[in-house]
């Protein structure tokens, strides 16, 4: 196992992973820039080193800073989280030349899944089922229409690379296709730096269903059930769910075989998630995240299972502590994200929190590296906790739910808190009728009547 190591990021996730080293006896580096001087995770970590200015370039993006941390501390591992390096392969193939165990998968499997269209072909070929599309990138508007005239409208123009919404674009009809077409190269070239796209068919009401695996990279591979993440705004994601309200067991346990089958045949190293589109009662796969999930915690809350722990043990070369077998559902899980914003309009609302109350009681879980007097910087993503609920099944952990936000206080800032108050008591949600339309709909509505 690791003696010591550096956690490259902020926020919830790097007191997350902190956590899950001390419980395993290694010590922790916390890097911070000058405005996270104060941040939780530094004042509980074994040695904390300054990496830069607020500006991510020159701190959490900063590998030469990074590297410069690892050697003044000797550490010898580095868990990225989730955002910003976690997905960089170069950053994993420097520390790889530099002796250093990046704690995630390997560069290879970072590279061909941060590739959307290199992606949706290795999951192909590993037999999990695809969204029907163009087999490649996109480069000419007549091809675009061509190939979404055998698809059938309406599609989506979608970036080969990055995420969070950016570079997507629906086309409805032919008339259609070439706005869509530019304006999605347009974006993804301002936002990625790269303007490739590809053509998907575009399904109407969807569910976003993404299955968690682990891998030992040694081809051996596991999976630890589904989690229903469809309630979006902007393509982001706030509230998920384990297990999905609409999945029965055959289905989880057939998708996750496929999923797990994937892994091993990769010999993928590490946590990830296969995110597919769910519409009557078929999977299409859309990505694979290589790295630890914002939501994770649902699937440890329903599995009892520590996924950084594993993570941990798999990059240790310890491998994983968990078979298939050992991996048993208990209950249901739901995760509501806590960001800093206007709960109406979503501007950011950075400032200074004056009373900080986290609810407690059984089942109830908050990730959060907030406490009474943390001022929040306006540098950074608004998330600023998770609230995590667990039930013996959905009703029970509605209800826990429902007491838990009437709990949670935070003063001195705007937050997303009466948001899913409102949600938790909305009829279509307690039902678990919905799709990754619903939310955006649900908030148009409210504002129009509000």
């Amino acid at each position: 196992m690791f003696k010591k190591v550096l956690i490259a990021n902020r926020g919830e996730i790097a007191l997350r992973v902190l956590r899950a080293c001390k419980e395993l006896g290694i010590a922790t580096v916390a890097v911070h820039s000058t405005a996270d001087a104060d941040a939780m995770h530094v004042r509980l970590a074994d040695e904390s080193v300054c990496i830069g200015p607020p500006p991510s370039k020159d701190s959490y993006l900063n590998i030469h800073e990074i590297l410069a941390a690892c050697e003044i501390t000797g550490a010898d591992a580095i868990h990225p989280g989730y955002g910003f390096l976690s997905e960089n392969a170069k950053f994993a193939e420097i520390l790889e030349a530099h002796s250093i165990t990046f704690i995630g998968p390997s560069a290879e499997h970072i590279r061909v899944m941060g590739d959307k269209i290199e992606a949706k072909k290795t999951a192909s070929k590993l037999g999990i089922p695809v969204v029907p599309g163009s087999e490649g990138e996109i480069t000419e508007e007549e091809d675009a229409k061509r190939i979404a005239a055998d698809i059938g409208y309406p599609v989506i123009v979608k970036a080969a690379f990055g995420g969070g919404g950016r570079g997507m674009k629906v086309a409805n009809s032919e008339s259609e296709m070439s706005e869509a077409f530019h304006t999605a190269r347009t974006e993804a070239g301002a936002a990625f730096g790269n303007s490739a796209v590809y053509i998907e068919k575009y399904l109407a009401k969807p569910r976003h269903i993404e299955v968690q695996v682990l891998g030992d990279g040694k081809g051996g591979g596991i999976h630890l059930g589904e989690r229903d993440c469809s309630l979006q705004r902007r393509h982001q994601k706030i509230w998920e769910e384990a297990t999905s309200p609409v999945i029965d067991d055959a289905a989880r346990e057939k998708i996750g075989t496929i999923c797990a089958n994937a892994v091993q045949g990769l010999g993928y190293s590490g946590a990830g998630t296969v995110e597919f589109l769910y519409e009557n009662g078929e999977f299409y796969f859309i990505e694979m995240n290589t790295r630890l999930q914002v939501e994770h915690p649902v699937t440890e809350m329903i599995t009892r299972i520590d996924l950084v722990n594993e993570q941990l043990h798999v990059a240790s070369g310890v491998g994983m502590s968990v078979t298939q077998e050992d991996i048993k559902f208990s209950g249901h899980a739901i995760e509501c994200r806590i960001n800093a914003e206007n709960p109406d309009t979503f501007v950011p609302c950075p400032g200074t929190i004056t009373h900080y109350h986290v609810p407690g009681g059984l089942g109830v879980r908050v990730d959060s590296g907030m406490y009474h007097g943390y001022k929040i910087p306006s540098h950074y993503d608004s998330l600023i906790g998770k609230l995590i609920v667990h039930g013996r099944d959905r009703p029970e952990c509605l209800m826990r739910l429902r007491r838990a936000l009437d709990e949670f206080v935070v003063d001195g800032i705007e937050t997303t808190l009466p948001l899913f108050r409102d949600l938790v008591s909305n009829e279509d949600i307690l039902a678990g009728d919905y799709d990754i339309h619903w939310l955006e709909k649900y908030l148009a509505e409210k504002n129009q009547t509000g």
